[in-house]
């Protein structure tokens, strides 16, 4: 085989690789969706997140701060939430310091839209 098949057949798959990885892991999500699960079980539903208001749900007792932060949930705005909660909605009740990899942050909402649509 022609070096220049195989440095062609090699970039290309360099390329497919990367355009993957720019559009997120879903399966990686999934286990960074499991650490969240213990805390997320007790909070609101996620069932419907994106486009929802923050602090709209009935069942759920949500901080006076986040009711007024005037939120939609968006993949932008969740990941400026996941990114850093207190930073996003100050005074906010959720217990977590925040997820700092942007990769992981992208794989984890790639997950939350495909199962809580």
């Amino acid at each position: 085989m022609p070096i220049r098949t195989i440095a062609t057949a090699a970039t290309a798959l360099f390329l497919a690789a990367g355009i993957a990885r720019a559009q997120g892991d879903a399966k990686h999500g999934q286990k960074l969706f499991e650490e969240c699960h213990a805390c997320q079980g007790v909070g609101p539903s996620l069932h419907g997140v994106f486009g929802r208001r923050a602090g709209e749900l009935d069942d759920f007792r949500y901080s006076p701060a986040l009711k007024r932060s005037g939120i939609t949930w968006t993949p932008k705005t969740l990941d400026a939430y996941i990114a850093d909660p207190q930073k996003a909605v100050p005074a906010n009740r959720m217990p977590y310091a925040g997820m700092p990899e942007a990769r992981d942050r992208a794989d984890l909402i790639l997950y939350m839209q495909q199962v809580f649509r």
